[in-house]
Formats: C-alpha cells, structure tokens, sequence
C-alpha cells in the first residue's frame, strides 16, 4: 500500500464538490456499461451547481490523483474511474475495519 498516493486520493475526493463530480462520473460509468453509450462531461456540467471552468479545474484534480483517466473525442471529453484504484481503495478501508 503506497500510503502517500491514498493521502492524494481521500485529499482529491475532500472538497465537496469535487466529490459529487466523481460521484456522478462514476454514475455515468456504469450507466455506460449498461446502455453501452458513453457519457459525455458535458451531460455531467448540467446537473451541477459549478460553472464549466470550475469543473475543468476539478477534473483535472481527480486525474492528477488517478482517480479518473479523460479522454478527448472531438471538442468532447470523456472521463473513466479507475476501477483498479477504486478496488485498492476499496481494500485499504477494509483493512482499517478488522
């Protein structure tokens, strides 16, 4: 377990906002997987209270902590959750429970 990389995941996932960004991501993720469409950061900016240029910036956050990986398709950007990450994550707070 890399411990500094953990602090730079729950530091990213601090700020509200931010949060709910992920979260919402990670909702479009796996409606993706369902519906088999992606999901669009534009569609994501509408059903948040931030403007475009604050989401960018928190974005760009949760990549730096390798929370998410974007990819650009057109003028599009497309965000993914690191599902390896997200395990790691998952297995670190277990951990703490036992």
């Amino acid at each position: 377990m890399d411990t500094k990389r953990m602090a730079k995941v729950f530091k990213a996932l601090s700020h509200p906002h931010r949060l709910e960004l992920y979260l919402k991501i990670a909702q479009a993720h796996e409606a993706s997987f369902e519906s088999g469409c992606e999901c669009f950061v534009t569609d994501i900016i509408a059903s948040l209270p931030i403007g475009a240029p604050t989401i960018s910036h928190h974005i760009k956050e949760l990549a730096n902590a390798d929370l998410i990986s974007t990819e650009r398709k057109g003028k599009y950007l497309i965000c993914r959750v690191n599902e390896e990450l997200v395990e790691e994550v998952g297995r670190l707070l277990a951990l703490q429970h036992k």
